[in-house]
């Protein structure tokens, strides 16, 4: 069956829209969360903010509502202030992989219990989970567009901050970097890309996003600059076999990209394994 580009691009324009232009951002926070070692950060606060979603379903509001994301917002700032205080310059009895653990696994069990409470709990929770991105507005991609592009120049701006913190923890508390303060902006600017990006892609996507193209560009790179330029070719290259196996095969099309996602991977992954033999 041939390709009709055409119609491809009248359903697609703007699912391919948010697709390409707010993923950047995420590879860009793949990278530091890579550096770092904490993986699953961004899956928990993308679980924390799907919990503060359900809160808002509980309390009466609906998907849409205003309140329902400043009440998602509010709780995945608290989840950043947990992961910047847990981090520290000594040896903690307990480490922050392990608080970042308990808080997604609590999360997820919230959410479960929760839209136990709310009609039609289980459509809601594959919304959460999937998101809705083949549905996604001109008006949500430009919104979205705007928000990423302030926070993207607040990241640009203190760069070298972010990057010592999340390189050499150490060294900055030696600098006489206030790391917590700093930790907690990052985590906190972090959690509003991820509440905003949830809000129109799920929490499989979110995380798709955030960790595969940027080891992608860990694999293929050595420097922050082309690491993020190939992160952000592999999240384009995903998002496109992902769109398209979508439109071709009737496919869910946040889980199609996810597992373009992965098979990008791990031909990245064998790639590098053959050049190294």
């Amino acid at each position: 069956m041939p390709v009709d580009f055409a119609v491809i691009w009248a359903v697609m324009k703007w699912p391919l829209a948010a697709c390409l232009v707010l993923p950047p951002l995420l590879v860009y926070l793949g990278l530091h969360v890579v550096k770092r070692e904490v993986i699953f950060v961004d899956l928990a606060l993308a679980q924390v903010a799907t919990l503060g979603t359900c809160v808002a379903l509980l309390m009466g509001y609906h998907f849409e509502d205003r309140i329902t994301f400043w009440i998602s917002l509010g709780v995945t700032f608290a989840a950043a202030a947990l992961f910047s205080w847990s981090r520290s310059s000594e040896k903690l009895q307990v480490p922050q992989e392990a608080i970042i653990g308990i808080t997604f696994v609590v999360a997820a069990a919230g959410v479960i219990l929760l839209l136990s409470r709310v009609a039609g709990g289980k459509e809601e929770l594959e919304h959460l989970l999937t998101g809705d991105i083949l549905n996604v507005t001109g008006a949500e991609v430009a919104q979205r567009a705007g928000v990423f592009a302030v926070l993207g120049g607040f990241y640009g701006t203190f760069h070298k901050r972010f990057a010592l913190i999340s390189s050499d923890a150490d060294e900055a508390f030696a600098q006489g970097l206030r790391v917590r303060l700093w930790d907690f902006l990052f985590y906190a600017a972090f959690a509003l890309v991820v509440v905003s990006f949830v809000r129109v892609a799920g929490v499989l996507l979110t995380f798709a996003y955030l960790i595969v193209p940027a080891v992608c560009g860990v694999m293929l790179a050595r420097h922050w600059t082309g690491r993020l330029l190939v992160g952000c070719g592999a999240a384009t290259v995903a998002s496109l076999l992902g769109l398209l196996a979508s439109y071709q095969l009737d496919l869910p099309t946040g889980a199609a990209i996810v597992c373009a996602c992965g098979l990008l991977l791990v031909a990245v992954g064998t790639f590098v394994s053959l050049r190294r033999a």
